[in-house]
């Protein structure tokens, strides 16, 4: 499945230490996943975490799940060996962190020439340098690393990061790069988490990042379309292909005016409903 068709509603975060959950990942219904070797593992458990996640993506078993790692950053002691250490390895993507700017990927292309890059947008250098990273030949995919985002800016809520969350999605957008929106820690709170997710899909993110299996659910309900949306999209089409077959240059329907434009995203919504069939099949 090509990077642009493959649906990103549900990026799940497993520590690459866990072989309990990296084993469960495999039954669970995400798009994708973030192996862990950076927050979620303990400076003491590395090494093992490192060799841990290489033995069982040599498994396999993940299907059509995207598979992304996060890497330590090369400012750390861990960053070379990890990068090293999944240089060869069939996965997705490696997932770097604190990407401040488009020089931070120029490094670490070198070192990893065959793997798509993706960069975590959780600084505020990074954020402001949205532009120029999202611009890198080798970048596939921004995500934002909320959490981190929100104890350098010392601000409390989601409402204060909404620029730079509009920041990266226009930097993205701009390079056609996927934006996967950051996670909602209070995962058993169900209705925070909906509201969390259509904010996010409403402001044009292709998923969320998430922190607990409890999450998936919602994730992949709220930034899938729905069946009203995918009815609504096959009826623009045909009304648009007959306007045109009469030599006229717009179409109605529902009392509405649609234009190309509206063609375009119509069929956006056709082909996202189309992936994620094929992806769940």
């Amino acid at each position: 499945m090509a990077l642009t068709a493959r649906p990103w509603r549900s990026v799940l975060y497993i520590p690459g230490a866990n072989v309990r959950a990296l084993d469960k990942a495999r039954g669970l219904p995400v798009d994708a996943i973030i192996f862990d070797l950076e927050d979620a593992v303990t400076p003491e458990e590395k090494a093992a975490a490192r060799r841990v996640l290489a033995d069982e993506l040599a498994k396999g078993g993940y299907g059509a799940r995207a598979r992304l790692v996060r890497v330590n950053g090369l400012d750390t002691e861990w960053g070379q060996d990890d990068l090293a250490g999944f240089v060869s390895t069939d996965i997705d993507g490696l997932l770097i962190p604190k990407v401040n700017s488009a020089a931070d990927l120029d490094e670490i292309a070198g070192a990893v020439p065959d793997v798509p890059l993706w960069a975590m947008m959780e600084t505020c250098r990074g954020v402001l340098n949205a532009a120029e990273i999202a611009a890198h030949s080798r970048l596939a995919g921004f995500v934002m690393g909320t959490n981190d985002l929100a104890k350098e800016l010392g601000s409390r809520g989601r409402p204060a990061m909404l620029t730079a969350l509009q920041t990266c999605l226009l930097a993205g957008r701009a390079e056609g790069i996927v934006c996967v929106d950051g996670v909602y820690n209070a995962f058993r709170d169900d209705d925070g988490l909906q509201a969390e997710c259509a904010e996010g899909r409403d402001m044009g993110f292709d998923g969320k990042t998430l922190i607990h299996p409890a999450q998936v659910a919602i994730t992949n309900q709220v930034f899938a379309p729905s069946g009203d949306e995918v009815e609504l999209a096959r009826r623009q089409i045909n009304a648009f292909r007959q306007a045109k077959a009469a030599g006229k240059g717009v179409a109605v329907v529902d009392g509405r005016i649609v234009e190309n434009l509206h063609i375009v995203t119509a069929e956006a919504v056709l082909a996202k409903a189309e992936a994620i069939a094929a992806m769940e099949d």
